[in-house]
């Protein structure tokens, strides 16, 4: 098996497909401002559980040291709320990295009392309004299977 580097053509000018995907899954009722929290909450449990989807660290033409990001793009998806469950079982059946927010984080105002919101509600009860998930491209379109691009 070879890895998405091994994969990608070494020429500068040839563009690189990956064989990963990076989505959100945003439930469609939500304020703008609450989707755009929730998918910064959603993305940074990604790129601390997959690390190999993080690239190298920026730098610019005067040698000032950035932050490294993901090195592909994420794409952000919206269903309502019964697909967001479906997507949910689906990412879990297959095993995938998920991150989820459920609408119990927005009266919390720290890391510890989020997860105890979460661990308070089983799986199949969790009133989600997003999540994030990584895996096969193929995978990861079946997951998201009647959703639609974030406008």
């Amino acid at each position: 098996m070879t890895s998405e580097h091994e994969n990608a053509n070494t020429h500068e000018n040839t563009p690189v497909r990956l064989d990963t995907k990076i989505a959100v899954l945003l439930r469609e009722d939500l304020e703008p401002w609450q989707r755009l929290n929730v998918t910064a909450f959603l993305v940074s449990g990604l790129g601390t559980a997959v690390p190999e989807v993080i690239g190298e660290p920026y730098e610019d033409g005067d040698g000032t040291a950035y932050l490294p990001m993901f090195r592909q793009p994420v794409l952000v998806f919206e269903a309502a709320k019964e697909t967001l469950s479906t997507a949910h079982g689906r990412a879990l059946s297959r095993a995938l990295p998920i991150a989820v927010f459920t609408s119990d984080l927005f009266a919390t105002g720290n890391d510890r009392d989020n997860r105890a919101a979460v661990r308070a509600v089983g799986r199949d009860h969790l009133d989600l309004v997003g999540l994030a998930v990584h895996g096969p491209r193929n995978a990861v379109d079946k997951i998201l299977k009647g959703a639609r691009m974030h406008p």
